[in-house]
């Protein structure tokens, strides 16, 4: 199966290091993709695509929905195939962000990059932003 990723680089305000970041506009992974997280991906589901995609519901109730998710395990276990079905679900913009750039020689400069990935997929939205190893 071939597949092709739309890809666009952000505009110039940003981050330079941001710009290394990963936006994929349409993701197309889907959980048929992912073999054996079945509970994983309920779980993904209760926390986020149900939020985003019936935020009324959840408004309607009372209940303020979770914003974020940390998922965790070893490398090439399905996290980031997981999200990217996620962010196809929703219809959502697909931020991949490299956990050692945060890591920066000069204080502030990690933040500013968060910042600035938190403004592009404001932009975007929606968004989900994944921060990778």
């Amino acid at each position: 199966r071939e597949l092709f990723l739309v890809k666009e680089t952000p505009p110039a305000e940003y981050d330079s290091r941001v710009m290394a970041m990963e936006v994929d506009e349409r993701p197309t992974e889907d959980y048929t993709d992912i073999g054996g997280l079945d509970k994983q991906i309920e779980e993904l589901t209760e926390a986020i695509v149900l939020p985003m995609t019936h935020k009324e519901r959840f408004e309607n109730i009372g209940i303020r929905p979770p914003k974020g998710l940390l998922m965790h395990g070893p490398p090439g276990t399905g996290k980031t195939l997981m999200a990217r079905a996620c962010a196809a679900q929703t219809k959502a913009t697909f931020l991949k962000l490299a956990g050692p750039q945060l890591v920066q020689m000069y204080i502030g400069d990690g933040a500013k990059m968060i910042r600035d990935a938190f403004d592009l997929a404001r932009e975007k939205a929606p968004a989900i932003i994944f921060i990778d190893e």
